[in-house]
């Protein structure tokens, strides 16, 4: 194995150690910390493991928390009730909607996101924050990718001037992923299902990126050697065993770095989170 390992808690550790200063800063300024509320609908045991893990770090770094665990019957009247109150109250700096929501409301995620103040959509997910991350304004990003990007930066890895290829296009990472990795001047592709010839593609890549959910399929013939390849699935294919869209073990003996999963992007998401929550109370208190 040749490729350099790029270990997500060494990255992380450095974003949550930023976001902790800077949360002090605020505390001793302002007299208030800035502050999460994460909703979470009904009793999905991932989402409790999630909401968890979020709490948890808010804690460490300083950041009020406050979970909201609303009943699985609650209505969409009641949780945008909901929202609009986080929305007002001045020491909530970020609101965050745990998904998936349960099937009575589920049609309705996209108005119920979409009710979240920009300003406090630490998600990164809002019509408005799309808007301006597309058009390169500041703005709350989403976490992954921002996380990735932030990784390459912090590993001394070359973006300007490289060729990106990103296979999967979803709201969540691939997409945002294109526009992040072109504001810092790379040359990007876009592959997904419909993408034909697509290894020719891939292996044109300084830097891959793959994020469509598939275990393993990135393998070693589509990928550029010495490329550095960001794995972003996290697939389970048995009861505790994860694996990434990258066949990792082939993959590491051409590419130059490359992420583990797990241990590797997902550890930059609550990061990134954490660093978004900041980013707001910055911006509402200064």
């Amino acid at each position: 194995m040749s490729a350099k390992i790029l270990e997500g808690k060494f990255f992380a550790q450095q974003l949550k150690d930023d976001a902790g200063r800077r949360a002090a800063a605020l505390q001793e300024k302002y007299g208030r910390a800035p502050g999460l509320a994460v909703i979470r609908v009904g009793n999905d045991p991932a989402s409790e493991v999630y909401v968890r893990n979020k709490d948890k770090a808010c804690a460490a770094l300083g950041i009020y928390s406050e979970v909201i665990a609303m009943p699985e019957e609650t209505s969409k009247d009641e949780l945008i009730a909901k929202i609009d109150a986080l929305n007002a109250d001045e020491k909530i700096d970020g609101i965050l909607v745990q998904l998936p929501l349960p099937a009575q409301i589920a049609q309705f995620e996209a108005e119920i996101l979409n009710r979240i103040d920009p300003s406090k959509d630490v998600d990164g997910f809002h019509p408005v924050n799309v808007g301006k991350m597309v058009t390169g304004e500041p703005a709350l990003l989403p976490c992954t990718p921002a996380g990735c990007i932030r990784m390459l930066e912090m590993a001394g890895i070359e973006i300007a001037g490289k060729r990106a290829v990103v296979i999967g296009r979803s709201n969540i990472v691939g997409k945002p992923m294109f526009h992040l990795l072109m504001a810092k001047n790379a040359t990007v592709t876009v592959c997904h299902s419909r993408t034909e010839n697509l290894a020719e593609i891939t292996r044109q890549a300084d830097i891959l990126v793959a994020a469509i959910g598939k275990p393993n399929f990135v393998k070693k013939d589509m990928v550029k050697k010495g490329a550095t390849v960001i794995d972003v699935g996290i697939n389970r294919i048995a009861p505790k065993k994860l694996v990434g869209d990258v066949d990792f073990e082939a993959v590491s003996e051409v590419a130059g770095a490359i992420t583990p999963v797990p241990g590797g992007v997902g550890l930059l998401t609550v990061a990134m989170l954490m660093q978004n929550v900041v980013q707001a109370a910055e911006a509402h208190l200064q």
